[in-house]
């Protein structure tokens, strides 16, 4: 099997949502019309964003479920997507999984995947994305207003804690599978950010640490925040281990749920919003026009983490 073999039995699917697809020198795409275009592109790197065992349907899923992640983040609903491949050795039969994964995710999301490339070299995986939203409706991380609400979907610090134990640095703790399975599947909260529109001020998605993306919504709206760790949200089974966690719950990362402020009085609305999508929500801190993040206690004494989030050269 050779390049344009592999791109044509794994990788070429029907893109009825593009004027024309894989097979030529570039896609063309026809945006809806009153529509706002939304690109965004993430790489993932062996040894720097998963393991080199992982499963490789697992990788192809999360691989598009990052970027999805995006879309959500902005309210938008995704439409097409080029994946770039770079691959030590053809391996058909991790390569038939990787594909598994990443149509599958594709499918349910109604995304076309209509272009990419393919080389050899070390594991590395890039994934374009594109998405629209109505005119000038989308979720910006620039529009928090003092005394909004801050919230947060799902749980958090899942994906983190099993990064740890894999690490080797939570030993003798039982972890629940949901860990795991946060680490390698993430679930895109696409259907929640599209039902924010008109609902949020601002919004993004939780990959690098909730604290410290929290701060970008912070610095792009010129504005500070109180949140209360207490009630940031966490599966029950890592309770027990509340304290020894936090780090992972606060700033550990991967987690790919939103972030988002609305003004309290939406705050029915937001409810409604998550029903519907069938997803959890918290309400976890407050806007304040006082600069800087301040993370609280349940006694409102000041709490200093570490670090806030994952960087990616430290």
């Amino acid at each position: 099997m050779n390049e344009f073999d592999l791109i044509r039995r794994y990788f070429t699917h029907g893109t009825p949502g593009a004027v024309l697809g894989v097979g030529d020198d570039a896609a063309i795409l026809r945006p809806t019309a009153g529509h706002d275009l939304h690109v965004s592109a993430d790489m993932l790197v062996s040894g720097r964003h998963f393991f080199a065992d992982v499963d490789p349907e697992a990788l192809g899923h999360k691989a598009l479920a990052v970027n999805l992640s995006d879309m959500a983040a902005m309210g938008a609903t995704p439409r097409w997507a080029l994946l770039a491949l770079a691959l030590p050795q053809l391996d058909e039969t991790w390569v038939a999984a990787f594909a598994r994964g990443f149509f599958t995710l594709a499918a349910a999301h109604g995304v076309g995947v209509v272009g990419g490339d393919t080389t050899r070299g070390p594991l590395t995986l890039s994934v374009t994305i594109m998405g629209e939203t109505p005119q000038g409706q989308a979720l910006r991380r620039d529009g928090a207003r003092a005394g909004d609400d801050i919230w947060v979907s799902g749980q958090l610090g899942l994906a983190a804690a099993a990064l740890q134990q894999r690490l080797g640095k939570l030993p003798g703790v039982t972890l629940p599978a949901d860990c795991l399975r946060q680490l390698e599947r993430p679930q895109p909260r696409v259907s929640l950010g599209k039902l924010l529109l008109g609902i949020a001020h601002a919004a993004l998605d939780v990959s690098d640490g909730f604290a410290a993306d929290l701060s970008h919504i912070l610095a792009r709206s010129h504005c500070g925040a109180e949140v209360w760790l207490d009630a940031l949200p966490a599966h029950p089974a890592l309770q027990p281990l509340r304290a020894q966690l936090l780090p992972c719950i606060a700033a550990g990362g991967d987690d790919y749920e939103l972030c988002f402020t609305a003004a309290p009085e939406r705050a029915a609305a937001v409810e409604a919003a998550a029903a519907a999508a069938g997803v959890m929500v918290c309400k976890v801190g407050r806007i304040s026009m006082v600069p800087g993040l301040r993370l609280l206690a349940g006694d409102g004494s000041a709490v200093q983490l570490e670090r806030l989030g994952y960087d990616h050269f430290v």
